[in-house]
């Protein structure tokens, strides 16, 4: 899967705070991603994430 820094993600699940969008701020085989809604950052196996994605939203696809 395609996934580049800048892009948003939106999930499959919520994260505790409610938000579905994290914000990719580095990838390798490794992602670190920050929540949209709280600012919380985590990184993980891309693996892990990539069965999660519910699409990619890049930036620019998103509506100005």
């Amino acid at each position: 899967m395609d996934i580049r820094k800048g892009d948003i993600l939106s999930m499959k699940k919520t994260h505790p705070c409610g938000s579905r969008e994290m914000e990719v701020l580095r990838t390798g085989a490794d992602l670190r991603l920050k929540c949209r809604g709280c600012g919380h950052e985590v990184m993980t196996e891309r693996i892990k994430i990539e069965k999660n994605i519910r699409r990619v939203i890049r930036e620019e696809d998103a509506p100005q």
